[in-house]
C-alpha cells in the first residue's frame, strides 16, 4: 500500500471500532426487543451483514480493511516476496490497531445503550466444538479473502465477505467471531456478544489455527500464477541488421 501508515492505522483502527459497535450494539438492542433467541440472532447477524459490508466497502480503498489480525498476518505472509505485500511490521502494527479499535468499539456499544463503558463479560464460551468453530469460520474466511484477491475478483470482497460471516452466524456453533481482535473487544461488554475473558484465550487460538488452515487452502486452490513470458516481436518488426 502507498498511503501513509499511519492513515491506514487510523481506518484499520476506526473500521474496527464501528465493526464491534455494530456486533455488540445490535446483540444488545435484539436482546433488548426480542424473548427470542432465534430471532435475537437473526437480528444480530442482518445488522452485521449491514454493517461489515458497508465498512469494508467504504474504507478497502485506504488500508484495504481488513479488521482482522488473523487477515493481517495472512496478508504478510501472502504477500512477503512482494514488493507491495503488507510488511511484518506493518501487519503488527494494524494489529495493535484493530485491537484497540475493538476495545473502543464495545466501550461506545454499552454507553450508546446507557451502561457501564467497561464491564467484563460473563458469558462463558469454554468448549472444545466452540474452537472447532472458530477455526472452520476463519479458516474460510481466509480463504474466501485470498481466493477472491488472487482470482481478480477483490472488487466483491465487500458483499463476499459480509455475506460469509452472516452465514457463518448459523452454520457455526461460535455464531462465527473469526477474528482476535473482535473477540478481545466482546470482551468488554457483558451483554449478548459478550465473551468472558476466560474464553478469549482459547478462541483466538483457533482461530490463528484456523488462518494458517486458511493459508494453506489458498496455497492449494488459488497458487500463486507465474509471470508470463515476454513477447517477443515479430521478425518482420524488428530493425534491419546495418550489415548485408
Amino acid at each position: 500500500m502507498n498511503l501513509p501508515l499511519r492513515r491506514r492505522l487510523a481506518a484499520e483502527a476506526v473500521g474496527t471500532a464501528l465493526l464491534v459497535a455494530v456486533v455488540a450494539g445490535s446483540g444488545i438492542q435484539a436482546e433488548r426487543l426480542s424473548r427470542d433467541a432465534g430471532v435475537a440472532l437473526l437480528a444480530n447477524s442482518l445488522a452485521t451483514v449491514l454493517g461489515l459490508g458497508v465498512l469494508i466497502a467504504l474504507l478497502a480503498p485506504v488500508s484495504g480493511a481488513h479488521f482482522n489480525p488473523v487477515v493481517s498476518l495472512a496478508a504478510w505472509w501472502q504477500g512477503r516476496r512482494e514488493p507491495a505485500g503488507l510488511a511484518l511490521p506493518e501487519a503488527a502494527a494494524y494489529a495493535g490497531a484493530q485491537i484497540a479499535g475493538a476495545v473502543a468499539g464495545a466501550a461506545l456499544a454499552n454507553a450508546m445503550f446507557d451502561l457501564p463503558v467497561v464491564e467484563w463479560s460473563a458469558h462463558a464460551r469454554f468448549a472444545g466444538h466452540l474452537w472447532l468453530a472458530e477455526a472452520v469460520a476463519t479458516a474460510g474466511l481466509v480463504l474466501l479473502v485470498f481466493g477472491l484477491a488472487r482470482a481478480g475478483r477483490s472488487h466483491l470482497s465487500a458483499p463476499a465477505v459480509a455475506a460469509y460471516i452472516g452465514a457463518a452466524y448459523w452454520f457455526t456453533s461460535s455464531t462465527s467471531f473469526a477474528n482476535p481482535a473482535v473477540t478481545i473487544g466482546r470482551a468488554f461488554t457483558d451483554t449478548y456478544a459478550g465473551i468472558a475473558p476466560a474464553s478469549v484465550g482459547p478462541f483466538v487460538a483457533a482461530q490463528l489455527l484456523g488462518g494458517l488452515v486458511g493459508a494453506g487452502l489458498v496455497a492449494i486452490l488459488f497458487p500463486a500464477l507465474a509471470a508470463p513470458a515476454p513477447t517477443r516481436r515479430p521478425a518482420a518488426a524488428e530493425p534491419e541488421s546495418a550489415h548485408p
